[in-house]
């Protein structure tokens, strides 16, 4: 088999391929996987870097899709050919993966493999966000940082279907006509006027009820300045950098606020949570009612260019490094 490995913590460079590898074996509630695509993530970035530091040497990628090729002890509902996808799963930048069965994903006619692998993790995370960190209703506020992004995008759609107006960051024209395509109500170009200004001129002094912030520390202040008095800011991401040296005061001297810093692992502990998550997002993708867009496809050799055009900002939607199919 092929795998990326990562040796050392570091830049895009540790990325390297190894081949012929051993054959991965499934064990007791195991599931092996012929992996066809896995999706590439901020994570996986963090991953790489120590950020969030696994044992090396290790491979990277948390979330894929393919068919079963194997399957080890006591393993039930799966066999041989069946298309599944996972999410949260550790090495997945390779040609096998082994996934414990509780954990995989069958994924529904008329979802295409490379759809499941592209949708998973940030469909996910849009859709707990949405729906469980703040609970959106019809006639709410919310401003979404970077959101041409993967996760981005996708909370644009998801809030509108619920009936928010949606306030959306962008950095160029082309990033601002898709997201007014998804439905955002308003387009700020953060890069040309001040955001917490521009939101405060857009909701009549008041703010929003909730920000969601994939971007991390470079976003902090002009976050908390759009908040409405009691607002709540989900920190979900640290693009830009994690936010050091917080003061909890900066909450109540800006309208007691509130901040919350959540992770789609403890949103999807229970098998039949993951699996509702995943039959609504599998369900709005059949019935087009949620556009999932693949920015670029990679071989998995190139999955140090993948991660480079990931930390540059400058890809909309999702990259998927591709092994078959």
């Amino acid at each position: 088999m092929r795998a990326i490995r990562v040796a050392e913590f570091g830049g895009a460079e540790q990325l390297q391929l190894a081949e012929d590898l051993p054959e991965l074996q499934p064990g007791p509630r195991e599931v092996r996987i012929a992996v066809a695509a896995s999706g590439v993530n901020f994570i996986d970035i963090y991953h790489r870097t120590g950020l969030y530091p696994l044992t090396l040497p290790m491979t990277p990628g948390v979330e894929g899709a393919g068919t079963v090729d194997a399957v080890g002890a006591e393993v039930h509902g799966f066999s041989p050919g069946d298309r599944v996808a996972w999410v949260s799963v550790n090495a997945s930048y390779a040609d096998q993966a082994l996934v414990p069965a509780d954990r995989l994903i069958p994924i529904p006619d008329g979802v295409e493999i490379k759809t499941a692998a592209a949708l998973l993790l940030q469909g996910m995370t849009a859709h707990y966000l949405v729906a469980d960190t703040f609970p959106l209703v019809a006639g709410q506020r919310t401003l979404v940082h970077a959101a041409a992004g993967g996760v981005g995008r996708l909370l644009v759609q998801l809030a509108k279907q619920r009936g928010a107006v949606v306030y959306a960051t962008v950095s160029t024209d082309d990033k601002a006509r898709m997201v007014t395509e998804l439905g955002a109500d308003a387009v700020i170009r953060y890069d040309q006027v001040d955001v917490a200004a521009e939101v405060t001129s857009l909701t009549d002094g008041v703010g929003v009820d909730v920000v969601y912030d994939s971007v991390g520390q470079a976003t902090l202040d002009g976050s908390l300045a759009s908040l409405r008095r009691r607002g709540t800011l989900v920190s979900y991401g640290n693009a830009s950098g994690a936010i050091t040296d917080f003061s909890p005061l900066r909450l109540s001297q800006s309208g007691s606020l509130y901040l919350t810093r959540p992770t789609l692992a403890d949103y999807v502990v229970e098998r039949d949570e993951l699996l509702a998550r995943a039959e609504e997002l599998f369900t709005l993708v059949n019935s087009g009612s949620l556009d999932v867009l693949v920015h670029r496809e990679y071989a998995l050799a190139d999955a140090k260019q993948a991660h480079t055009d990931l930390a540059s900002r400058g890809t909309v939607g999702k990259l998927l490094l591709v092994t078959s199919g």
